[in-house]
């Protein structure tokens, strides 16, 4: 499947590419690997090099690398950093009480609307860094710097990392080709759990990503992108775009800005309640509404029992009332047409449900979200695509 069936029906709001959008350090690199470029959230970005189908596959029985570096890195130090990003984000940072741990939050809004999700790194008590979506960048810093000046005076500096690439190598043999392609990493990178970092000279490797699989992101000095993307390219690591990265991640279950969550949704309502602390009496922005507004929604999975493919946006109908997709595609692991929709509370794991697609209502199983990990198929579909 390719760029046109995303146009149709996908999560992106791809263009066709324009000369106004901007470009990051491997532009050239993806140019010389044969990519289709396209315009995502401003910026020149590759949505395959060749075929979707052999990218999502090559990741989930190898590995494959992607550049994610039109994300920003904003990094947030001084004596009052952790007392600011306690205020500003949904999830607790002073959980995080070693340093290169990191955890997944929301940025929320006074009305309890996500703002944005992004993962925050934890270095010491006054050194943090956070990556935000690449849509949402620059109004997530200018709402940053409004709160810090507001509340926190001088106390907290906001830096954009506009000078950092970021590349992300994802798949069952990611973390052994990045040990080769950059000697000297395995003594730093293979102590790393989930959701671990650790600086390696002037990189930066997380044990995170966007796909189910086992990796890293590597935020690299964006001088360094093209000679780290061609060391990884001579250990087989395959480049990866934009298609192939949504399908692996939607069959992760993890969710996508501007599709599953927004400014006008809480997290609560999002599949993210997880990702929201409540213990104690901190006083994160957006957590007096949430507390006003019990969730009357929640984010399930559906797995197609009919033939079609599941899109955003369709109608879905249950015995509690109606809902509709927020993500959906065919899913190359499970050769199954997946996604993700917001329903009525009530609605649970295994009920029957109808999704509309073009006048027709087609029969979908209620699912967890996460359809892949790690190469393990967790939802087993009743049919399949020829």
């Amino acid at each position: 499947m390719g760029a046109d069936a995303l146009r149709a029906g996908g999560p992106f709001s791809f263009a066709p590419e324009r000369s106004m959008a901007k470009q990051t350090p491997l532009y050239a690199a993806h140019l010389a690997a044969g990519a289709k470029m396209v315009d995502f959230a401003g910026w020149d970005m590759p949505i395959h090099y060749g075929s979707q189908l052999d990218e999502h596959k090559q990741v989930r029985r190898d590995a494959g690398m992607f550049d994610v570096s039109h994300m920003l890195a904003i990094d947030v130090s001084g004596a009052g950093a952790q007392a600011y990003l306690q205020h500003v984000l949904a999830n607790d940072v002073a959980k995080l009480t070693e340093p290169g741990k990191a955890l997944y939050s929301c940025l929320l809004n006074h009305d309890g609307g996500v703002i944005d999700d992004l993962i925050v790194y934890a270095f010491a008590h006054d050194d943090y860094r956070l990556v935000v979506n690449a849509g949402t960048a620059d109004s997530d810093l200018a709402w940053l710097r409004r709160q810090a000046s507001r509340l926190h005076g001088g106390n907290v500096t906001l830096t954009a990392r506009r000078d950092l690439a970021i590349i992300a190598v994802q798949g069952p043999n990611a973390q052994a080709k990045v040990w080769a392609a950059l000697p000297g990493s395995e003594a730093a990178a293979a102590p790393l759990q989930y959701f671990q970092a650790a600086r390696f000279g002037d990189l930066m490797i997380c044990a995170t990503g966007y796909t189910g699989e086992a990796g890293y992101e590597l935020i690299v000095p964006a001088g360094r992108a093209v000679e780290i993307w061609q060391a990884l390219a001579a250990q087989g690591v395959a480049p990866i775009g934009l298609g192939a990265r949504d399908t692996l991640r939607l069959e992760a279950g993890m969710n996508l800005y501007g599709q599953d969550m927004d400014d006008g949704v809480s997290p609560l309502e999002s599949g993210l309640a997880w990702t929201v602390d409540f213990a104690g009496e901190r006083d994160f922005i957006g957590r007096a509404a949430l507390e006003a507004k019990p969730a009357m929604r929640a984010l399930v999975g559906l797995l197609l029992e009919d033939r079609g493919v599941l899109r955003a946006h369709m109608p879905v109908f249950t015995e509690h009332g109606e809902g509709e997709t927020t993500s959906g595609s065919f899913a190359p692991s499970l050769n199954a047409s997946i996604a993700f929709a917001r329903v009525p509370i009530g609605v649970a794991t295994g009920d029957t449900v109808e999704v509309e697609i073009r006048g027709k209502r087609l029969k979908a199983r209620v699912t967890q979200t996460a359809f892949v990990r790690r190469g393990k198929i967790l939802v087993t579909p009743l049919i399949s695509h020829p």
